[in-house]
């Protein structure tokens, strides 16, 4: 869609009385895009205002004109529309998630993003705490930050989980009369219960440590507020919760304000920080500093995933040196795709930080274009980036096309893969800014923040209009019987029916992949289980971790350990066989007839082609208004629709949530193993456990679930259409009833409505 400006005259204009402080305030809304863009969203801007201070014009006439005791169905129908659509949102928040493991940059790359340097605190010699951050620009003149703590009930779940991870190591290590370094998770319970409660929390009982006064007080309301009228002030007052103080176990409560703050970090569930009107972020835009594994806590775990569910954008964020070395990065863009496949997500990027690190030396030595020299650190960084790009844009291609139809615009984007410094960005030592990339992302954000108010102003004077129509269709006097004639109502009934075999069709795709995908779980459900949870090296601290999957029904998050998920692994097979025609029958932007928006497509132009075959037989303009009301009203319930089918793509989850279920009885029997062997025991229950529920067809209840749910969405499509078509013949064909009131002369702002309306579509 290009970016031109649409040109017009009148009230959605220019405003030439419009104040120099309102001038202002309207170029601050805007005042991180560039110039060209700026005009654009002004306009927009005007036009959209223009029309809310209508509708609250013909809301305040309706109201004030008629007695509101014995108003019949339809006007009220009409003031309720009028009050939904004048305050509605003219923005969703368009969520980017920073996706990366602690310690790849995701807090230095914000940073630059918003030219503030030292905004965020970044992960150096003392890890952040594994919660999520969230960051958006606010009204407020001042930096503003809540900090959220679990809840009383939430803590406690949380502390007999840590007591009971820390008594059962120390049990083990008894028996085996031999100490283990407390490094994993259990290094990490230790230091939370230290920092609550003091040195040695660890050997007291969950009981006891109930019953314990904490060394801090905690806030009795679970949130923090903090405010700095500078982003320093605010950064200096975040730092000491955003941070984990692992090391302040003293014994003695903390008497200093500073200290006790570094006390409370284990009870963070999340972070919410929003900045004044920035020139860098677009009003509407909210980064998530996402952790890469999960956390062990249920609540943030279960936040860590509809964090990154609720997602528009997901920026996988990797540092040049793990990028071409561990493999941490792909876990996580594998999680990314899931994303892309089950949740709100529409576009992913490969985020490669820390490109300035390079020893000029080294890389001479070990690159393979000899030929060629490379004479400073500058050409090498670029050389280097270029390659990077190169070689994981591919990678990240081969993997989307496994899933993704071949025509997906995710296939077809310029970049895929980003290679940014923030170090450089500032200091500009080897590279430019404009060569550390940073101004590349924003443009990027600019670019969906364009796109997204477009669509969002498109479809809002679109259902203005459409309100327009109703009004003057209960003004008018025609009469709408040759409609009834015209075999309308049947027509649309009879196109609902087909349209719900379509979509029958169109899920009963799934089938074959889906039988496909059962067969292959069934063959290798015991090679995934001994993939994720069996040693061939020992079973030396690795019993906590099968524990740990056992107590969180087979989903194991740390921030040590890659994330265990034994329902998706059993699953995956499935997946695998589904997954591309999952993605086509769901695609967001365009689709083929196997899709399932086409079918909503197709039922719309069915529609507007058979009111155009009504039109033409009478030419009569109070007809034309009901039946253009009539197409408007329709093509609004399947925008509707289209957002509620995004919202209920938990059906691609349904696969490893049945599992979940199924195996959720034999989960709870291994956790409560111990004593001798009980690694092997407890994987020998499990093994046992999944080789029955397999033969008893937990495969097959999985794909039950699936198409259960396909049914469901379905079901929701067709009701939702029969239901409120059926409403709209109500207003638009109204038969032998006539409206008792006399409507206000609401002339002057329809013709208004009509006119911005007829602008942007002609734009």
């Amino acid at each position: 869609m290009s970016h031109k400006r649409p040109e017009f005259s009148g009230a959605e204009g220019e405003d030439i009385n419009e104040s120099p402080a309102k001038k202002k305030r309207s170029l601050d809304m805007y005042r991180a895009f560039a110039p060209k863009e700026q005009e654009l969203l002004k306009t927009y801007g005007n036009m959209e205002s223009r029309i809310r201070k209508v509708l609250n014009t013909m809301y305040e006439k309706l109201t004030n004109s008629l007695s509101q005791d014995n108003i019949s169905k339809k006007i009220k129908y009409l003031q309720n529309r009028l009050l939904t659509l004048k305050i509605k949102s003219s923005l969703d928040p368009i969520y980017i998630g920073l996706f990366g493991s602690t310690g790849a940059g995701k807090s230095s790359l914000f940073n630059a993003i918003i030219d503030q340097q030292f905004f965020l605190p970044v992960s150096g010699n003392q890890a952040c705490t594994s919660c999520i951050v969230q960051v958006s620009s606010s009204q407020s003149k001042n930096y503003e930050a809540k900090i959220h703590l679990l809840s009383l009930q939430e803590w406690k779940e949380e502390l007999k989980n840590l007591v009971e991870l820390v008594q059962k190591a120390r049990e083990e290590e008894e028996e085996e009369e031999e100490e283990e370094e407390e490094e994993d998770d259990v290094g990490e319970a230790v230091q939370k219960l230290r920092a609550l409660y003091g040195r040695d929390a660890e050997t007291r009982s969950y009981e006891d440590l109930l019953r314990a006064k904490p060394l801090v007080n905690i806030p009795a309301l679970n949130c923090i507020p903090l405010r700095g009228a500078q982003a320093k002030e605010l950064s200096d007052k975040l730092d000491p919760y955003i941070r984990s103080q692992s090391n302040k176990d003293e014994e003695e409560p903390a008497l200093d304000e500073e200290k006790a703050k570094m006390r409370l970090w284990p009870l963070i569930k999340y972070v919410e920080v929003t900045i004044p009107k920035s020139d860098m972020i677009p009003e509407g835009v909210v980064f998530m500093d996402i952790p890469g594994t999960g956390d062990y806590n249920s609540k943030r775990d279960e936040m860590w995933k509809e964090s990154i569910n609720k997602c528009s954008v997901i920026w996988v964020i990797s540092d040049i040196e793990r990028v071409l070395g561990d493999k941490v990065h792909e876990v996580l863009l594998t999680q990314s795709i899931k994303a892309y496949q089950g949740g709100m997500c529409s576009d992913i990027a490969l985020v490669v930080t820390k490109s300035d690190k390079l020893e000029l030396e080294e890389y001479r030595r070990e690159r393979k274009e000899k030929n060629k020299p490379v004479e400073t650190e500058h050409d090498a960084i670029l050389e280097r980036n270029t390659i990077v790009k190169g070689k994981k844009s591919d990678g990240m291609k081969k993997k989307l096309r496994r899933i993704l139809p071949s025509d997906s615009e995710i296939l077809n984007k310029a970049d895929l893969v980003y290679t940014v410094s923030a170090k450089e960005y500032w200091r500009e030592k080897y590279i430019t800014k404009e060569e550390s990339e940073i101004p590349k992302l924003r443009e990027y954000i600019r670019k969906i923040c364009l796109k997204e108010k477009e669509k969002l102003l498109m479809d809002y004077v679109a259902e203005a209009f459409s309100i327009v129509l109703l009004a003057k269709n209960f003004s008018s006097t025609g009469d709408m019987d040759h409609c009834q004639q015209s075999g309308l109502e049947d027509f649309v009934k009879d196109k609902i029916g087909a349209l719900e075999k379509e979509i029958e069709k169109c899920f009963a795709q799934l089938e074959p992949p889906l039988n496909e995908g059962v067969k292959k779980a069934r063959l290798s459900h015991q090679d995934a289980f001994s993939r994720l949870l069996t040693r061939d090296t020992g079973y030396r601290g690795f019993h906590r971790i099968l524990k740990a999957v056992c107590q969180k029904n087979g989903v194991y998050a740390s921030r040590n350990v890659a994330r265990i998920d034994l329902n998706g692994a059993l699953a995956q097979p499935i997946y695998d066989k589904i997954d591309p025609m999952f993605a086509n029958i769901f695609r967001i932007q365009k689709g083929t007839r196997a899709s399932l928006k086409p079918c909503l497509d197709m039922f719309k132009d069915s529609m507007q082609e058979k009111i155009g075959e009504v039109v033409k037989k009478r030419q009569v303009t109070s007809d034309h208004c009901k039946l253009n009301f009539f197409t408007g009203e329709t093509n609004h319930i399947l925008r509707t629709i289209e957002k509620e089918i995004l919202k209920k793509m938990a059906i691609y989850a349904s696969l490893s949530l049945s599992i979940q279920s199924d195996l959720k009885p034999y989960y709870e029997e291994a956790a409560k193993i111990h004593g001798l062997r009980s690694c092997q025991r407890m994987q020998n229950t499990l093994r046992e456990s999944i080789e029955k529920k397999t033969e008893d067809g937990m495969f097959e209840t999985a794909k039950k679930e699936m198409n259960r749910q396909l049914q469901e969405l379905k079901d929701y499509i067709v009701t939702k259409l029969q239901t409120d078509i059926s409403s709209i013949f109500q207003f638009a064909l109204p038969h032998q009833e006539k409206l008792t009131e006399k409507l206000p002369d609401l002339q002057n702002e329809c013709q208004e409505i009509e006119r911005i309306h007829k602008t942007l579509q002609g734009k």
